[in-house]
């Protein structure tokens, strides 16, 4: 099924950026629209094969980039220098370059975070945003709360990651990242233990990711290495703008896995049980998958492209 999806490199913004998209032809073949979905971390536009061939299917038109500095794309130059801004300018730089007036974004992870700023900052241009496992937040992300072994606090320690991930192949590093995001658990390592040490080479991979899939992401992370993915997100996390006054003006879905680790986030159930998302995004739908892990568009695909085509159907848009 992935010998459908076509690849090309756009000159965007300096770098080449590659994209990952389903069909050919002028885009006013696309009536339906056309989806952009945004990835996250240890992912790849490969992470959401399922969605782009099921909207592709639908009748949308379904692109998928690698993130700068991820995958198939250019690295960035002064990689310590990138802010949250280059991603939302990355996005809308794609849009132009393929001639698209205006689209859905779908975010995951830290994928998500993009997709709320662009749809903030360009309202004209979005057709609605769906962004899973991670909620609107108006201020930049805090983990002071959390212990010192919690990953994102020791993968933000310059040089610790590296060395960390150093002691092992590309591969290895992959694998292990997948097994400990697709617990319901936080991954948090002890005192003298490093995050890597948290899961060994015997423990088996989820049931919904084949060593052929591990394949795909390990050879795109040897071309791309961890340097930039490593400093976005984790090392400009807290850098993000502030949105205090935010008010989305297109619709919102947000898809939560209930088994989803991140669910335990300081203010992430908050946000999404306890009302807080409904201040800024007036037309907001939440969707609870209790089985949902963190990389439910990969675990349960059927499930979440069930979510996604509803939302784009119930928010037709003109041909444009």
């Amino acid at each position: 099924m992935a010998d459908q999806i076509e690849h090309l490199h756009l000159p965007i913004r300096g770098l080449n950026l590659h994209i990952a998209q389903v069909g050919k032809g002028e885009i006013s073949l696309y009536e339906l629209g056309t989806v952009v979905f945004l990835h996250g971390f240890p992912e790849i536009w490969y992470s959401w094969r399922h969605q782009m061939l099921a909207a592709a299917a639908a009748g949308y038109r379904a692109v998928a980039p690698d993130w700068r500095g991820y995958g198939l794309s250019g690295q960035p130059p002064e990689q310590e220098e990138a802010t949250w801004d280059d991603l939302v300018a990355d996005v809308l730089a794609i849009l132009d370059a393929l001639a698209v007036p205006g689209a859905f974004l779908v975010g995951k992870d830290f994928g998500a975070m993009p997709a709320y700023d662009f749809a903030l900052r360009h309202p004209a241009r979005t057709r609605g945003v769906a962004c899973l496992g991670v909620p609107f937040s108006p201020a930049p992300a805090s983990f002071d709360a959390m212990p010192e072994g919690f990953y994102v606090l020791r993968w933000r320690e310059a040089g610790r990651a590296e060395a960390d991930f150093g002691r092992h192949d590309v591969r290895r590093v992959v694998r292990t990242i997948y097994i400990l995001f697709s617990g319901a658990d936080i991954p948090v390592a002890k005192e003298g233990q490093e995050i890597m040490d948290l899961a060994d080479a015997s423990t088996p991979l989820p049931p919904w990711l084949t060593e052929a899939d591990l394949d795909v992401y390990a050879s795109l992370y040897e071309n791309s290495g961890f340097r930039f993915p490593l400093q976005m997100p984790y090392r400009a996390v807290h850098r993000r703008p502030s949105r205090k006054d935010a008010r989305f003006e297109v619709p919102v879905l947000m898809v939560i896995g209930e088994k989803d680790y991140a669910f335990k986030f300081p203010g992430f159930e908050a946000a999404v049980r306890g009302g807080a998302m409904e201040r800024f995004a007036p037309e907001l739908k939440i969707e609870f998958l209790p089985e949902g892990s963190h990389f439910a568009q990969e675990q349960l695909p059927e499930q979440v492209n069930r979510l996604l085509l509803g939302f784009f159907t119930e928010h037709p848009v003109a041909a444009d």
